[in-house]
């Protein structure tokens, strides 16, 4: 009997733990993690530098996990409206606010203190820039104005600057053109998702484009502006010396085709067109990542 006992008693604490990790939501930052490590090996970091490089990969990754259950915390009342959120941890009532702050709070400030001290001030300063911009603007701004998913990208493109800073102590123009690509590949990505998911935005009362423009024109005209915007931006580091013409075809090719996805969107307003544009953005950006880095090495 006393086996079975055990199975009881351990199952919850394997379930609540569950439940703690997806307030983190670490497969969606995974992306964010990688970015970091892609700004700081562009920055000139030396990957055999083990320990800086670890403290960047937590840093950012514990700070993009308590951004994220700040996030769920704020928005618990409006994610029980909606189909694809109402079975999160706050919503479904396992976890309560009071814990989830906690959870977030311990995160966020740890992510904070690794980097610090594991690598300097100012990429701390960076992260913790990310954090209040993503917690305090971006998210309370969700429920205004469809202008927040252009807020949003602010500190979502933060992540390389983070990992700039960690390998240089400084934000100089390379940081700013790895900033600018991952902000103007994020509105594609995030207006493809709205309006996917636009009758459960709806239903939650949050104001996105494809819900106060349900023709889906703006939507589908702002993704074409914004994938093209990204192709002159995605050639820079060439151009700044910070990657070789490999990178350059490579880049021009895969904007390209991501300029092709949006188009195709913008002239269907369809839902199979808008999950092609969001997987070739989730593809885009860690092979662009790839191509910086090798041939920048």
């Amino acid at each position: 009997m006393r086996p079975a006992a055990d199975a009881v008693a351990i199952a919850p604490a394997r379930s609540r733990s569950s439940d703690y990790i997806a307030l983190a939501k670490p497969r969606l930052n995974i992306l964010v993690v990688a970015s970091a490590l892609a700004g700081y090996a562009m920055g000139g970091g030396e990957i055999a530098r083990v320990g800086l490089v670890l403290s960047v990969l937590a840093g950012t990754g514990l700070v993009a996990g308590g951004a994220s259950a700040f996030n769920q915390i704020y928005e618990r009342d409006a994610d029980a409206l909606m189909k694809r959120t109402r079975l999160r941890p706050l919503p479904d009532g396992r976890l309560g606010p009071i814990e989830a702050m906690a959870f977030a709070s311990v995160l966020s400030l740890a992510g904070v203190v690794i980097l610090a001290f594991g690598a300097n001030l100012l990429s701390a300063g960076v992260a913790l820039a990310t954090l209040l911009s993503y917690t305090v603007v971006y998210t309370p701004l969700k429920k205004h104005s469809s202008f927040a998913t252009v807020i949003g990208a602010i500190p979502g493109a933060l992540p390389p600057v983070i990992g700039w800073t960690a390998a240089r102590n400084e934000i100089s123009q390379g940081a700013w053109v790895l900033f600018g690509i991952v902000f103007l590949w994020q509105l594609p990505h995030f207006l493809a998702i709205a309006w996917i998911y636009r009758e459960d935005y709806a239903k939650a009362g949050f104001p996105m484009l494809p819900v106060i423009e349900p023709d889906g024109r703006s939507t589908g005209r702002q993704a074409v502006v914004y994938a093209a915007a990204l192709l002159p931006l995605s050639l820079a580091p060439t151009l700044m010396g910070m990657a070789g013409i490999a990178y350059f075809i490579g880049a021009m090719l895969l904007t390209l085709l991501f300029v092709g996805l949006s188009l195709k969107f913008a002239s269907t307003h369809s839902i199979p067109d808008a999950r092609r544009l969001f997987f070739g953005s989730i593809m885009y950006l860690p092979l662009l990542w790839i191509l910086m880095i090798a041939d920048g090495i």
